[in-house]
């Protein structure tokens, strides 16, 4: 259905139709994979690094390495960022690494101190189920900016032995993963943490034979028939694809798409992803409803709204169709 020649196209249209610096960087680096060390990124990595979308990143990150709260935002505040959570998604997304202006080397300490034991904001601790559910949060940040964290290892190998529990023989059971919590995090309610699938994932060489598999039968199969966060499931993809909520299908889309060999479930929204490109073989998605907490797709800070909702878009629908082809290889 899509071939890596053709999603090559595709980027060469948005490289081509947006000049600004941060999104040329974006598919240099993760829709083409252009080596860091290139000679082709390091040209355009100074004009990215002094993007109004960076500098803004920079600027609003306390010297401690946080935007405000870690996880639950302040409504109290209007903050640019309500949480450091969402700061870091957004240094990922954007392409930034740990040696970037020091960005998310300063937001890895911050996490870095959690995983020691510390960390500067108390967690929310109301159930016994709270703590470890964040820990796993934040263990996944901190492995997504830097791969092989060894303050991850004890969480992922506990995990993964807990997840292993609960697919023993390839079917999801409950009372498997429910007996492993409780052996393994001292808990006692039949209320369970939800197993951390996108921190198993981020090394997913070490899982068992067949776990991730299991999981996309599991997961993402729930994901395809109810939706994800939204309920907006993949059976019923809108006909016109510049709806209100257009935007709140990619989420169910993108969690499917982490898991590998998704293609059963994802098929039919990528072909609807392709036939909705417009007359210059973009995307414009239309005006979206207000997300609660904001959005935080945007690569450029100027007001050409209409000129930066197609950019976010074919950016958005262009890291999906990457991740689909890789998983899909």
């Amino acid at each position: 259905m899509l071939t890596k020649t053709e999603f090559q196209k595709y980027c060469a249209k948005l490289f081509n139709f947006c000049d600004y610096p941060a999104a040329k960087y974006k598919i240099a680096f993760h829709l083409l994979d252009l080596p860091y060390s290139s000679d082709q990124l390091a040209r355009l990595r100074p004009e990215f690094l002094q993007s109004d979308i960076v500098t803004q990143l920079y600027h609003e990150q306390s010297p401690e390495g946080n935007w405000g709260p870690l996880f639950n935002k302040n409504y109290s505040e209007k903050a640019v960022f309500p949480t450091t959570r969402v700061g870091i998604e957004r240094c990922l997304y954007i392409g930034l690494t740990a040696p970037d202006r020091e960005i998310l080397q300063l937001a890895l300490d911050y996490l870095e101190e959690y995983l020691r034991g510390g960390g500067s904001e108390p967690l929310y601790n109301r159930n016994e189920r709270a703590v470890p559910w964040q820990m796993c949060d934040i263990a996944c940040l901190a492995e997504r900016i830097r791969p092989g964290n060894p303050l991850c290892d004890r969480l992922f190998f506990e995990w993964c032995f807990i997840a292993g529990q609960a697919f023993e023989d390839g079917e999801y059971s409950h009372e498997r993963d429910m007996r492993t919590q409780h052996e393994q995090l001292g808990t006692r309610e039949k209320r369970l943490v939800p197993l951390p699938v996108e921190f198993l994932l981020t090394r997913r060489a070490d899982l068992p034979a067949g776990l991730e598999e299991s999981m996309l039968h599991h997961f993402g199969r729930n994901a395809f028939l109810n939706g994800y966060f939204w309920e907006k499931n993949l059976l019923d993809l809108p006909e016109t694809f510049q709806t209100p909520h257009t935007r709140r299908w990619f989420h169910t889309i993108k969690y499917v798409n982490q898991f590998q060999n998704n293609a059963c479930y994802l098929d039919p929204a990528i072909g609807w992803l392709l036939e909705n490109r417009n007359a210059e073989g973009l995307w414009d998605y239309g005006r979206q409803v207000n997300d609660p907490w904001g959005y935080f797709g945007n690569f450029s800070l100027n007001r050409q709204y209409s000129h930066n909702r197609i950019v976010d878009c074919t950016m958005e629908v262009l890291s999906i169709l990457k991740t689909y082809l890789d998983h899909n290889s």
